[in-house]
């Protein structure tokens, strides 16, 4: 039985800056979607001297080591433009390129470590910020996609519903922006909120088969807005005023991997 249709997919290259809107992705099994949150950006004080020569290595760690959204919403000001084929980050305030930088050589991820060290300089920390500390930032992450800096370390893909951003949107009386929730899969063909009665059980998804394991618990970040990088929309605590609980979105491992584009049927897995 068909119970939703992709209507939108997005990767996320680097953990806590610009997603990326594409119009399919390969779920791989016991990893997710290669090369998203493959990169981060880490604070000195995460990094062990003697690792720092093997930063394109650094192994998975929670997101307290990272300058992210969530404690740094200025970050959000900026448009990150990651071109894979190319190996290059390109970086834009208000139109204007302030960085252009290859991630393969040593002085492109310098000059992307020393332009953010330099920006979170220039930008203020949230009053719950993990890490407000205004130090150092290393760029960390392979551009082959085997690493990975999500926010659990637990294998996982996100879903949301296009019905559930809807309805919030109608509560709160403006227009909600999905990258506010930085989903991978955005569906559509269900009613509000349904995906929460999914967990625990599994799925085709395009070629792939997924099992939905929890609802996502969500941070101040969705208050973020995702172009100015101002807090400008109270929606963690509309989300608790409103619904008695502050998640939206599920998570999902996949079992079996394969292609998902867009339009491509959720279908219950026989």
């Amino acid at each position: 039985m068909e119970l939703a249709t992709v209507k939108r997919l997005f990767t996320h290259p680097i953990k806590g800056l610009t997603p990326v809107e594409c119009d399919r992705v390969f779920l791989t099994a016991g990893h997710g979607i290669k090369g998203d949150r493959a990169f981060a950006l880490m604070f000195a004080d995460s990094i062990d001297a003697a690792n720092r020569p093997a930063l394109q290595n650094i192994p998975w760690l929670s997101k307290k080591h990272f300058a992210v959204q969530n404690d740094w919403p200025g970050l959000a000001a900026l448009l990150c433009q990651y071109e894979p084929d190319s190996a290059t980050l390109t970086v834009k305030k208000e139109e204007v390129t302030v960085l252009e930088a290859n991630i393969e050589t040593a002085t492109g991820r310098d000059l992307i470590s020393s332009f953010f060290t330099e920006y979170i300089s220039t930008i203020e920390p949230t009053k719950e910020a993990r890490h407000p500390m205004k130090l150092p930032l290393f760029f960390v992450g392979d551009r082959s996609g085997e690493t990975r800096y999500p926010d659990r370390e637990p294998v996982h893909i996100s879903l949301l519903s296009q019905a559930t951003l809807d309805n919030l949107s109608a509560v709160a009386g403006k227009f909600v922006d999905v990258r506010r929730f930085r989903p991978n899969i955005v569906v559509d063909g269900v009613a509000a909120w349904e995906e929460f009665n999914w967990i625990g059980n599994s799925f085709q998804l395009g070629d792939a088969i997924i099992s939905v394991t929890a609802k996502i618990g969500r941070c101040a970040n969705i208050e973020v807005n995702p172009d100015t990088g101002d807090r400008d929309l109270p929606l963690f605590s509309l989300l608790q005023q409103e619904f008695g609980h502050a998640q939206t979105g599920i998570l999902a491992k996949i079992t079996t991997s394969g292609d998902v584009k867009i339009g491509n049927q959720l279908t219950n897995n026989k």
